[in-house]
């Protein structure tokens, strides 16, 4: 039998001193009201209520026991309610934080639709090249361009993002044309932060 049914007919019973009015409680017949307590005393090993036919009450095991039993289904109670919670529409404040070039490419258009697919979660959005702290900042969600993934954060890859290498005629004249990805060591670039560190094939 299920001992967390059987706990709460011994509190119902120990509540209200008779079988009889726990049995209109709980909606069961007062056969299974008896065959439940006495699950509870076989598991706990112990009588815990002496029953004659005008009362019940506790025994001094039931009286230690019943504290414990409370505290159970108060915790099971309270799990149910947290599942609950979890099976929940999403809500609540989203702080993301991204490349702005990604987020005007990509994100922007994603984000409108996600907002009207989960209209109770508040999206805070920071658009900017500069890697932030996750923990300190309690940022949720992170997009990175990089091939160094830092090892301390779960990640995955999203997409591939391909970049362009441009130079004004002005440039090459004065310093030349690179001729291999390595020549590109001995050029001035002007690159996002996110490119820093960076291998060029």
């Amino acid at each position: 039998m299920d001992r967390l049914t059987a706990m709460q007919v011994f509190v119902q019973v120990a509540d209200r001193g008779s079988l009889t009015q726990a049995a209109e409680h709980l909606a069961m017949s007062t056969t299974m009201v008896s065959r439940y307590l006495a699950a509870a005393e076989h598991w706990f090993g112990a009588r815990l209520l002496h029953r004659t036919t005008r009362r019940v009450s506790l025994t001094d095991a039931g009286a230690a026991a019943l504290p414990a039993c409370r505290q159970l289904l108060d915790l099971a109670l309270e799990t149910q309610h947290i599942a609950a919670e979890g099976s929940r529409e999403p809500s609540g404040l989203l702080r993301i934080t991204t490349p702005g070039s990604f987020a005007d490419a990509q994100l922007t258009t994603a984000l409108v639709d996600f907002q009207r697919q989960h209209p109770q979660v508040e999206v805070m959005l920071s658009a900017t090249d500069k890697a932030a702290d996750l923990v300190s900042e309690r940022v949720d969600l992170a997009v990175r361009i990089t091939n160094t993934l830092d090892p301390t954060v779960i990640a995955r890859p999203l997409a591939q993002c391909r970049s362009v290498l441009c130079a004004s005629p002005a440039y090459l004249a004065a310093h030349g044309s690179p001729q291999t990805a390595e020549a590109l060591a001995t050029h001035r670039c002007v690159a996002h932060a996110f490119g820093i560190g960076r291998q060029y094939r």
